[in-house]
């Protein structure tokens, strides 16, 4: 399977505003956007002259199947915040999240020069809390009741990798390299 992250373009708007609003994506997001096509807008603006993220259309095989970003890429600490969905349920459970998530590594170690990468999963999302693990992440800490959702409060887990942790991780594991748009 060929693998490439795209920069976003407001051509991938309407495409990007169906899949977070769909209930098999926003049931791992904070929030159940119900959001307008101008909303979607709005934000494209927004994230595109933000220099703190970057998002990326995730395209498998010619075919745009999910979302994958940075966000509060902070230069002078050395650290930024990651998430991704795969919003075609076709390719869930096919290995991509091993080579997305090792390739991202990569970029944010290797690219951008950041010490740090961290992340926050639901505490019942436990497949991706273990895939984090496995790749080389670490709980942090749980932040105990952080999000009310759908008439119940949930758990968050904080999770992060170093770079001092990623020799270790490339020599660890085999994966192809992705093409990931940037310009610096």
């Amino acid at each position: 399977m060929k693998i490439k992250l795209r920069k976003i373009k407001e051509d991938d708007l309407e495409m990007i505003m169906n899949w977070r609003m769909d209930p098999n994506i926003t049931k791992y997001m904070y929030t159940d956007p119900d959001i307008t096509l101008e909303e979607q807008k709005k934000w494209f603006k927004k994230v595109s002259n933000d220099d703190t993220c970057l998002y990326w259309v995730i395209n498998a095989d010619g075919e745009d199947i999910g979302l994958i970003n940075l966000y509060e890429i902070d230069n002078k600490n050395q650290r930024c915040g990651w998430a991704y969905y795969i919003a075609n349920l076709d390719y869930r459970g096919k290995g991509l999240a091993k080579s997305l998530e090792l390739n991202l590594y990569k970029f944010v170690f290797e690219t951008l020069k950041l010490n740090k990468l961290w992340c926050e999963v639901f505490s019942f999302n436990n497949k991706v809390v273990r895939l984090h693990k496995i790749y080389g992440s670490e709980v942090e800490g749980v932040l105990k009741e952080h999000i009310y959702k759908n008439g119940e409060f949930h758990d968050i887990v904080k999770m992060s990798i170093l770079k001092e942790k990623w020799p270790e991780i490339t020599k660890k594991y085999n994966f192809n390299d992705i093409k990931i748009d940037y310009v610096s």
